[in-house]
């Protein structure tokens, strides 16, 4: 590692952590100051304070990362341009093509730690957050939790439950549909007011017996069904989760399940290609303040303007999510339209201002070569303003 990549990655850093460090602050003093109603109202300790906004912070760092890089760069090179760095660098025959390409390594690799925060740290985080929430704060067990419309298939019945409290595997309004040998037929439908699921068979209360095949009713005060399935384990299933905040691996297996099915998975393929394009952002991030360098070296200008393009940035990444979740555009198109405007703006940007300044440096050598070379033909010829004198000193 040279030394110039060495100074430029250790002020790169500095500015980082000091930028990230204040994102941070703000964003949970926001938050605290949001909860802390709750927070008083439910008598929690600080120490559950300090670990809820704890197991936070991944995901809040996954989050503001891109607009940090951004800050980060703009202020790394505006301090050069005004300490004069950048001429200097330039003088010392380093072209500001390879400054950029620097900045670019470095949001690769800032890129792939938003990704590590989002999918793995940041999912986690929010996990434990919420169940801290839940259990702490808002004082609601997991005992106590109501799933509603839970669907499952065992053998030859698929089974649709109104309600259920997994802990007490007690549960109303169940419909279970019993398939033919072939099962391309239904044999028979039982809807049950009520039930309980006990290991090895489930017992339903005040059934409607229902037989498609020979239109007829039937009415049983219990019905025992040879079920096995426990629905304990569904405790453990969040009744509101969203299955795009699923991570990458977990949301890729549910789409090729989901696909497989004949399901629509056009807002779950856009889903996946958002979280991979916002990561990639944190690179388009530092070619836009590479762009806004090669404009001004103001720094109150550059970074006003970069906040300002990093909002137009959010609103069209998320507009694209939208439209893509609806399928009025492709996921590709949906999620990294953003990426592609504002890379490829940048980048352009940042080309054709390195090949102006490759330009002028070809013109000054071309001038340079022609003219040391007039001069090997031409001894009279002198450098300009020099001007011969005679061996007094007098000039001639």
């Amino acid at each position: 590692m040279s030394l110039m990549t060495r100074y430029l990655l250790r002020q790169n850093m500095f500015l980082m952590f000091m930028v990230l460090g204040v994102g941070i602050g703000l964003y949970l003093l926001s938050d605290l100051f949001d909860r802390l109603d709750d927070f008083l109202e439910a008598g929690v300790s600080a120490k559950v304070v300090v670990t809820y906004f704890v197991a936070k912070t991944p995901l809040i760092i996954s989050q503001i990362l891109p607009a940090v890089f951004l800050i980060g760069c703009i202020l790394q090179l505006c301090i050069m341009a005004r300490s004069r760095e950048l001429v200097a660098l330039q003088a010392g025959g380093i072209s500001f093509l390879r400054l950029a390409r620097f900045f670019i390594l470095c949001g690769v690799v800032w890129a792939v730690a938003q990704l590590s925060f989002s999918q793995f740290l940041g999912v986690q985080g929010e996990e434990f957050a919420s169940r801290v929430w839940k259990e702490q704060v808002r004082k609601k067990s997991v005992r106590d939790v109501e799933l509603r419309q839970v669907w499952f298939t065992e053998g030859a019945y698929i089974v649709q439950l109104g309600s259920v409290v997994p802990s007490k595997r007690v549960g109303t309004n169940i419909t279970v549909y019993e398939l033919g040998e072939d099962n391309r037929e239904i044999r028979q439908v039982l809807r049950a007011e009520r039930f309980t699921a006990t290991s090895g068979s489930w017992m339903l209360e005040n059934v409607r017996i229902l037989d498609p095949g020979m239109l007829t009713t039937g009415r049983t005060d219990s019905y025992s069904l040879p079920l096995k399935q426990d629905v304990a384990a569904f405790q453990v299933v969040d009744p509101r989760a969203d299955l795009q905040k699923l991570p990458l691996w977990k949301l890729w297996t549910a789409i090729q399940q989901l696909q497989a099915t004949g399901s629509n998975v056009e807002a779950l393929r856009t889903a996946l290609h958002m979280k991979l394009a916002y990561a990639c952002s944190v690179i388009v991030m530092g070619l836009v303040g590479l762009m806004l360098a090669t404009w001004k070296d103001n720094l109150y200008i550059c970074i006003g303007t970069g906040l300002l393009l990093t909002f137009v940035y959010y609103a069209m990444f998320t507009l694209g999510g939208t439209l893509g979740e609806k399928g009025i555009v492709s996921p590709v198109l949906a999620a990294w339209g953003a990426d592609f405007l504002f890379g490829g703006l940048a980048l352009g940007r940042i080309l054709w201002f390195t090949r102006s300044r490759g330009k002028i440096r070809r013109i000054g050598a071309e001038s340079r070569r022609r003219w040391l070379h007039a001069r090997r033909m031409n001894p009279m010829v002198r450098r300009k303003g020099h001007t011969e004198r005679d061996s007094d000193g007098t000039a001639k």
